[in-house]
């Protein structure tokens, strides 16, 4: 019989408790008795401590684990039980992020307030690697669309020319905004699974003056990853005084972005992807460059709650510590942001970057195996949080993501307009892959494996 709740927790192994330093504890170890008891109440009272920004370091390397179930061993999470959601955003969330979202309500000029959002904004220079002080982030409730629209409204005015690189869905809908708000847009278009190259970037640029080039950085409909670096040299080279702005909505935290060396003007990006943090946090940073073309238009902002002339200071007090206001920021958002960073930036990002390519990499290769395409068929070209895959002739969406599902597993179904039905997208992003006891990679490769053979599929 076991002790009561109160006795148990009178045994638990403080949250402080040092990490041992040494080789893990064999399994047939002797283990003391609070020990043991620690880690059985850690599964009857859901209001455990954390101890660290990762939830799967919860547990003293000193504890047994051999007597638990194999899938509690494996996840080690107090959220409820649900279907693995691996499509390339939302994607799966920390446990302790999501309980950052349960933090009591609090102002939102408050002074602890102000403190968490100043913080977060910092900590933004760090993930986009910027340490120019004249680069402005901004944090707004939105979506990652609301992105396009502080571009289109700020930075562009009516009749300015701007260079759209076209490489899928997305790429198109960004187009779609710059033309709501009076740019005259040029796109350079590229087939489905493969994007506009650099000697035609060139030409374009030679042709024409433009105020902006948009890129993709990872266009979500297709997995196509643009190359930066690259693009960025030869835009300034041919033409200097073009602002180069990228979608990074499903590539900021996985894909690196080296914002002052690569010279970039802007990044738009958004909470619930890469990032780790539930939907619904416009995410972004402009240059001083930037920052300058805003200051010298000739008319005034064309949106007024995307205006940054509305948002600028807001940020800036914020930065500085100082409450402002101009329209309410969700402050439970900006708790869970936080947290999201902090577990980001608790390592270097370069190796989230290399874990990001390595998970990729080995799912790549077992799609590969299963006699699957993907849809980005050059290697070098494809996205490393996510993978969009051609389905064989004889399977449909229809068929495949049921069966994924009955195995507790999401995909998504293909968006792009020429080629929408014939894929399925696979996102690994984050704790996904970060987390490897969570073992959800794992999971989706089998059921991908076994849902395609229960559709009558055979590997020729």
């Amino acid at each position: 019989m076991l002790p009561s709740r109160p006795a148990i927790r009178r045994l638990l192994v403080p949250a402080s408790m040092p990490r041992p330093t040494g080789p893990p504890v064999a399994p047939d170890t002797p283990v003391n008795t609070p020990a043991r008891l620690s880690l059985i109440s850690r599964h009857l009272a859901p209001d455990y401590p954390i101890n660290t920004p990762y939830t799967v370091e919860r547990l003293p390397r000193t504890i047994d684990t051999s007597l638990l179930p194999s899938s509690q061993t494996r996840r080690m999470s107090s959220q409820p039980e649900h279907p693995t959601l691996l499509i390339p955003g939302p994607i799966e969330f920390d446990d302790a992020v999501l309980q950052s979202m349960s933090h009591y309500s609090e102002s939102h000029v408050g002074p602890g307030f102000v403190v968490t959002f100043g913080e977060t904004l910092s900590m933004l220079r760090k993930l986009f690697q910027t340490t120019d002080p004249t680069a402005q982030p901004f944090i707004i409730s939105g979506s990652g669309t609301l992105g396009w629209d502080l571009v289109a409204a700020n930075l562009v005015e009516a009749g300015e020319d701007v260079l759209v690189l076209s490489s899928g869905y997305f790429s198109d809908g960004f187009a779609d905004c710059l033309r709501v708000y009076g740019a005259n847009v040029t796109e350079l278009k590229a087939a489905p699974g493969t994007k506009p190259q650099l000697p035609e970037i060139e030409k374009a640029l030679s042709e024409k003056k433009y105020k902006a080039i948009t890129v993709t950085h990872v266009d979500t409909s297709t997995g196509v990853l643009s190359e930066l670096k690259n693009l960025s040299a030869l835009v300034h080279k041919v033409s200097p005084d073009t602002l180069i702005l990228v979608d990074g909505v499903c590539s900021v935290a996985c894909e690196e972005i080296d914002f002052d060396g690569w010279k970039l003007d802007g990044v738009v990006t958004a909470s619930q992807k890469a990032i780790g943090c539930p939907a619904g946090l416009s995410i972004s940073m402009f240059s001083g460059r930037a920052m300058k073309a805003f200051q010298s238009r000739k008319t005034p902002p064309s949106s007024y709650f995307a205006s940054m002339k509305n948002w600028t200071h807001i940020m800036q007090n914020y930065e500085a510590k100082k409450p402002s206001y101009f329209a309410t920021p969700s402050p439970q958002l900006i708790h869970a942001l936080h947290t999201a960073l902090t577990q980001i930036l608790s390592r270097p990002v370069a190796e989230r970057f290399a874990l990001h390519k390595a998970a990729s990499d080995r799912i790549k290769k077992a799609i590969s195996d299963l006699g699957l395409k993907q849809v980005a068929s050059n290697p070098n070209e494809q996205a490393h949080g996510m993978t969009a895959i051609y389905l064989p002739e004889t399977v449909t969406q229809a068929d495949i993501l049921p069966k994924l599902a009955k195995k507790g597993v999401v995909f998504a179904g293909g968006i792009h307009k020429e080629i929408g039905t014939k894929y399925i997208r696979f996102g690994h992003m984050g704790v996904s892959v970060l987390d490897p006891r969570r073992g959800d990679v794992e999971k989706a490769l089998d059921a991908l494996e076994n849902g395609l053979t229960e559709c009558g599929y055979q590997k020729a």
